[in-house]
């Protein structure tokens, strides 16, 4: 199978850390937060990765090359101006023939990937969302799910009014080649704004995959969250 890791992004809220340094790119337990997400894709047998870049792209092609250290075939694609997490995908739509993972690459997890994957055959949608139970979901992607586990309403970062489901996007899915028709080719685009939202207003069949309590998300949005973080890889690391 193939996956795209999303890394374009900035990590402005990073800030010192990545004036010269990719959000992806930070060490957590001693190691880059994107060697995680790769080795994670390579022990569920996803050999073949692109990765987008834009800000201080050599740091990241410096690191793995062509990915053969990783066991891995890497492939990258360079955006002048970010294109968002689905126009980022849409710009090498044609290196997509069949069923693909796209993970954003600044988050660490352990989903599995696997089990995501056999959940999104079975249920036989174009899109599968990976779901984790977070208490806080106004910095998120909220998911309301039918009994099916059929997607039926989404909103990103609700407001405290907002709120119907503590069950957030966790920033990696399955996605079948036919919805990349549904992201637009003549301009900047995001899953959870644009396509998601476009795609359940047209009735398209969207499911949510949510993860069980053993499958672990962290967001690295802070200099906070990233401290939290490193302890708690630490910790698992001597144990």
């Amino acid at each position: 199978m193939k996956a795209m890791l999303l890394t374009a992004g900035r990590g402005t809220r990073l800030r010192p850390l990545t004036d010269r340094v990719p959000k992806c790119m930070l060490p957590i337990g001693g190691k880059p937060l994107l060697e995680y997400n790769i080795d994670w894709l390579r022990n569920y047998g996803v050999t073949d990765i692109l990765i987008n870049l834009h800000y201080l792209p050599h740091v990241i092609t410096d690191h793995f090359g062509d990915g053969s250290k990783w066991g891995v075939r890497i492939t990258y694609s360079l955006e002048k101006q970010i294109l968002g997490t689905a126009g980022g995908v849409k710009k090498v739509a044609d290196l997509f023939d069949y069923t693909f993972f796209v993970w954003y690459g600044d988050n660490l997890s352990t989903c599995d990937l696997g089990r995501l994957l056999q959940f999104h055959k079975a249920k036989g949608g174009v899109l599968t969302i990976a779901l984790f139970h977070r208490e806080d979901v106004t910095r998120s992607g909220i998911i309301g799910l039918a009994e099916d586990d059929r997607v039926v309403r989404y909103l990103e970062k609700p407001g405290q009014q907002e709120i119907f489901s503590q069950w957030v996007n966790a920033g990696i899915m399955v996605l079948e080649p036919e919805v990349l028709g549904c992201i637009p080719s003549d301009r900047p685009a995001d899953f959870g704004r644009d396509v998601i939202p476009a795609m359940l207003a047209e009735g398209q069949r969207l499911f949510g995959y949510r993860m069980s309590p053993e499958e672990d998300l962290w967001w690295i949005d802070t200099i906070e969250d990233m401290q939290r973080t490193e302890q708690e890889i630490r910790r698992r690391n001597q144990s």
